[in-house]
């Protein structure tokens, strides 16, 4: 990112996306309409140049699945001081400037809770694309409550063409061009077309702020016409443009809120309220965001038991968020590569010259604002599930990299998670 400097104005820069971060399980997925996998897959067969995948990144889709189905009135348990003391160890004098919840599911008779300021609320950022989803399939499960197949033929089968709702974005998604038998990589354009499924998997893998709009406007068609979706672009382009302003906010909130409600969520302490492209914003009116880590715990928790929405979409969410390409932030320690990770992270930083004229700018180190947020679900080892638990932290550690810091904090608590579990970690 090329950094603006401009005295005695304040820069802020929104960082919804996730560089190059790639997810959903590449093998056995072809009936999903993802193409880029195809790339993924081929790379890591050798008939295609590029990065191969750590071991933990190579489920397969039936490897891939919700742990807690048969728990699935668990709630999240007392804190735990003495893990929390051990916890808070690992924030080096920051104490102020971190949220953490961390569960322990390795023994799921027996989980152990961490807590720090897990009820300071901050903007949620990229992870709320979350939030997103379950909007989305929520709406197909009011459409369709007993009919799994006609969702995935929803998934599956309903072409989205980008539109106005994507502007801006430059944020690059990827693109498999079968015939010339490589990938390409940029922003998504006006035009651009690909699955339901694909939208998705581009707002989560790849963060794109303009396919989150544009599952968003989906989501909005589906709770509203139901089993009529999908409709015309002429259709859709009509009602967005015909329908008051107020009927389309207060669809926003049913289709992306009103969900969180349903499924046990507090909205005074976890909420996407908006669109993610200014012109999503101006299309439609949305409502401020915000964040705690222990309702974002709850929320995982919730997606590992089945009870977001119910399993078949709490299975697909969980895959959506499987880590299958370039590791980053929290999820890019190597104490982490035979690790199965689920995640999703954002960021927020705010730069202000005045303040020291000796300070540059950079990625994730802003000297007014430097928000970092990460969910993670891990599984250790990969495919054998030793080791399961559960971190979301949010942060803002100014003028430091924060990517490094939530980074070095990954293996500081995995290392820790181990230590706390001598006998389920010696059925390695």
């Amino acid at each position: 990112m090329k950094k603006l400097s401009i005295k005695a104005l304040t820069l802020f820069i929104l960082l919804v996306a996730i560089e190059q971060n790639q997810a959903y399980p590449i093998f056995d997925s072809e009936n999903r309409e993802i193409r880029r996998l195809e790339a993924v897959r081929l790379i890591q067969q050798g008939e295609l140049r590029g990065s191969k995948q750590p071991s933990g990144a190579l489920l397969s889709l039936e490897q891939v699945d919700i742990r807690l189905a048969n728990q699935k009135y668990l709630e999240i348990p007392e804190i735990d001081e003495a893990f929390t003391r051990k916890v808070k160890r690992y924030l080096r004098g920051n104490l102020n400037r971190y949220s953490i919840s961390v569960l322990d599911l390795s023994d799921p008779d027996n989980p152990k809770y961490a807590q720090h300021a897990g009820e300071n609320r901050r903007n949620p950022g990229s992870v709320g694309k979350i939030i997103v989803a379950i909007g989305l399939f929520q709406a197909l499960a009011y459409a369709y409550p007993d009919d799994i197949e006609a969702r995935q033929k929803i998934l599956r089968n309903t072409i989205v063409t980008a539109d106005q709702f994507i502007l801006s974005d430059h944020h690059e998604v990827r693109f498999w061009d079968a015939e010339k038998n490589r990938v390409r990589q940029r922003a998504l354009r006006r035009g651009d077309t690909g699955s339901l499924w694909e939208y998705l998997d581009w707002m989560l893998s790849a963060s794109s702020n303009a396919a989150a709009s544009m599952v968003m406007k989906e989501a909005m068609l589906i709770r509203h016409f139901g089993k009529e979706y999908p409709v015309s672009i002429e259709e859709s382009d009509q009602f967005f443009k015909e329908s008051p302003k107020k009927e389309l906010k207060n669809l926003l909130v049913e289709t992306i809120q009103a969900p969180l409600r349903r499924n046990g969520i507090d909205l005074e302490q976890l909420r996407q309220g908006s669109f993610f492209t200014w012109k999503g914003k101006r299309l439609v009116q949305g409502t401020n965001s915000y964040g705690t880590t222990h309702e974002l715990m709850d929320l995982m928790l919730k997606m590992e038991q089945g009870n977001l929405v119910d399993d078949f979409s709490s299975r697909e969410i969980k895959r959506l968020l499987y880590m299958t390409e370039r590791r980053i932030r929290y999820a890019s320690h190597p104490a982490l590569k035979n690790s199965a990770v689920y995640f999703k992270s954002g960021s927020l930083y705010k730069c202000e010259d005045d303040l020291d004229p000796e300070f540059v700018c950079e990625k994730y180190h802003g000297n007014v604002l430097n928000l970092m947020n990460s969910v993670a679900i891990i599984e250790t080892p990969a495919g054998e599930n030793h080791l399961h638990y559960i971190v979301t932290l949010t942060s803002n550690i100014l003028k430091q990299n924060s990517a490094v810091a939530h980074q070095t904090l990954a293996m500081r608590i995995h290392r820790l998670i181990e230590k706390m579990n001598p006998a389920i970690q010696g059925k390695k």
